[in-house]
Order: structure tokens, then C-alpha cells, then sequence
């Protein structure tokens, strides 16, 4: 059936309701203020870093070492003015003027957002350093690994630390709102969570990594390996007397070096330590601090083995037809005990 033309009369109604909750909850809007970080810039600029920190590996191929710097030089131009943009814009926002936009006031943010561009882009040969040992790690860690060249095509682990590093140069230099667009944008495409104010050290594995968090004032040391789903987070939060929540405090774990958490465990607390060379196994909750060389395990639980499919796991139409199960909850109804099956 087409569709009804004259019902689009209620269309403005519904428009001037909308307009209306800008007017009466402009705490979700953003109307007659200076631009905000445009998330699409922001991932524009992250796609180059990436780019620019793996020649060949992403959008552009045919690179060698005769046309590598003219590419890098162009994508490292484009990446000062739009970084440039893009940071005056969210440190103006973080300084919270008035919506006058005027020149004088938005070319000193300019100025200032050059200034940490500048800055942050001379510590991505650094990066690069630390980015091929996180490599590294990857392929020692997991015997399923062919090649270095797979960890950074396919490894979703990697992706998220990558965005995560240069998030968190970024958080260093001060930079407001850009560094978390940035780790929540890797977060959605991989199922990992980063903080960028969290402290990594260097070759730093995340196995599968769906389901990890690890949040704002985490510490990890070096040569540590996640698997998926640990979580590496905060207990309860503390309140001022106003019941505001009190922010700044350390609030997430440390983990030492040469330290192994496997699947779905969950460790935190800010005062909370994983000592060096120690391994936490799966699905442990910790909430105190263990030694270095420590072993932290679940009890060993009790498992039931079958012969056959166990019932339990039965569809219902076919348990309702086994006259075993019929007799059993016949018994069972009488009150008495069902016994073996004749």
C-alpha cells in the first residue's frame, strides 16, 4: 500500500514538539555555542595517524621507500591543519566562553591547538617503537599467529591499543573530549574499552579482547597479557558531602610486569596490586592486592559428566516424550522417589 501523503501534515507538529525539548532540556543540545570536535574529523584524523604509523598496511599500497615520504608529508600536512581545527575547538569548549566567537579569542585557541599538534606529532616515531613491540607481543602470545603482517591487518587487540596510544599522548598534552571520541570510536569497532588516561607499558598484549575494560587510572607494567572479557575496573565511588561523586583519585587496579589475567576475570580497586610474574586465572574476582609470583584460581568446581545428553539439556518436546521422564515425574508426584528406569 503507498504510503499517505496528507499524514505528513502532522510532520511540523511533531518538528515544533522536538524544538521545543532543546528549549526545556538544552543540557543534550548544543545551539548558539562555538562548533564542537566534529566526530567525523576526529575519526578522519585518526584513520590517518594509523595510516601514517603503518605505510602500506591500510588504504593506500604500491609505498616504497621512493614515494613513502612524499605520502607521509602530504597526510602529516593535512593532519596538522585538521588536528589543529579540531583541538582549538575542544579546548575552547573546555574553557567554557561565551558563544561570541569572536576572531581575536578563537585565533588564540588556534594558536594554542598548533601548538599541541606540533607536539604531539613529533612523538609518533617514538610510537612507532613502542607500537612494534606491542606487535611482537602479539605474535609470541598467540601460537594461532602466522605473521607480524596478520597481527596489524586483522587483530581487533591491537586496533584498540593502537587508538588507545595515540589517545593517550593526546590526554597527556591536555587535550580535552578528542582523546575519548577517539578510544570509544575503537571501542564500538572492537568491543574493547581503553581509557586514554590509563598507563600502559610496553609490549602489551589483548587476546580476542571482546568484553575488556580498563579504565581511567589503571597502571599496567610491561610484557602483560589480557585475555577477553577481564575487567580491570573500580569499586564503589566515593561521595562528597553533597553526594557528588569525588573524581580525581586513583580508583583502578595496578598490574605489575610479566603479569597473565585470563578470561572474564575482574580485579579492582585503586588501592588493589597484581605483584609482578603473577597469573590470574578465569572469571576470579579480586578486590585485594596478592604478591609478585602469585597464582590466583577459583576453587576447582564440580562438574556432572553423562553418558548420554543429559536431560536438563533436552528439549521439552522430546523429554516429554521419553517415558523414563514420564515415570520420573509421575513419581515424583506421587512423593515418592522416581528410581532407576526400567
Amino acid at each position: 500500500m503507498a504510503s499517505d501523503f496528507r499524514l505528513k501534515e502532522r510532520l511540523p507538529y511533531i518538528t515544533d514538539r522536538l524544538v521545543e525539548t532543546y528549549r526545556t532540556h538544552g543540557s543534550t543540545s548544543h545551539l548558539g555555542h562555538c562548533p564542537l570536535p566534529n566526530y567525523e574529523a576526529v575519526i578522519q584524523a585518526t584513520e590517518w595517524m594509523k595510516e601514517i604509523l603503518f605505510p602500506g598496511y591500510r588504504r593506500r599500497d604500491g609505498l616504497h621507500m621512493g614515494n613513502v615520504t612524499y605520502y607521509v608529508g602530504d597526510l602529516i600536512d593535512k593532519l596538522h591543519d585538521l588536528l589543529t581545527q579540531q583541538i582549538a575547538r575542544a579546548l575552547r569548549h573546555e574553557a567554557n566562553h561565551s558563544a561570541d566567537c569572536d576572531s581575536v579569542r578563537l585565533a588564540d585557541f588556534e594558536a594554542l591547538g598548533q601548538a599541541k599538534t606540533l607536539a604531539f606529532l613529533e612523538q609518533l616515531p617514538e610510537l612507532r617503537k613502542i607500537l612494534a613491540l606491542d606487535v611482537q607481543a602479539a605474535y609470541d602470545g598467540d601460537p594461532a599467529c602466522k605473521s607480524l603482517d596478520e597481527v596489524i591487518l586483522c587483530y581487533p587487540g591491537f586496533e584498540a591499543v593502537t587508538v588507545y596510544r595515540l589517545a593517550h599522548l593526546l590526554h597527556e598534552l591536555q587535550v580535552p573530549l578528542i582523546p575519548r571520541m577517539m578510544t570509544e570510536w575503537a571501542h564500538s569497532r572492537t568491543g574493547i574499552d581503553i581509557h586514554p588516561g590509563a598507563r600502559i607499558g610496553t609490549y602489551f598484549f589483548i587476546d580476542h579482547g571482546t568484553g575488556v575494560v580498563i579504565g581511567e587510572t589503571c597502571e599496567i607494567g610491561n610484557h602483560v597479557k589480557l585475555y577477553q572479557g577481564v575487567t580491570l575496573g573500580a569499586l564503589s565511588f566515593p561521595t562528597d558531602a553533597e553526594g557528588r561523586l569525588v573524581r580525581g583519585t586513583k580508583r583502578h587496579p595496578t598490574i605489575e610486569d610479566r603479569v597473565v589475567i585470563y578470561a572474564n576475570a575482574t580485579v579492582l580497586g585503586g588501592r588493589t596490586v597484581v605483584g609482578h610474574d603473577s597469573v590470574i586465572g578465569s572469571s576470579v574476582w579480586l578486590t585485594r592486592s596478592v604478591p609478585p609470583h602469585s597464582t590466583v584460581t577459583l576453587e576447582r568446581p564440580n562438574l556432572r559428566i553423562f553418558g548420554e545428553r543429559c536431560e536438563d539439556l533436552k528439549p521439552e518436546a522430546s523429554l516429554a516424550e521419553d517415558p523414563r521422564t514420564t515415570a520420573k515425574a509421575t513419581a515424583r508426584g506421587n512423593g515418592a522417589s522416581p528410581g532407576p528406569a526400567q
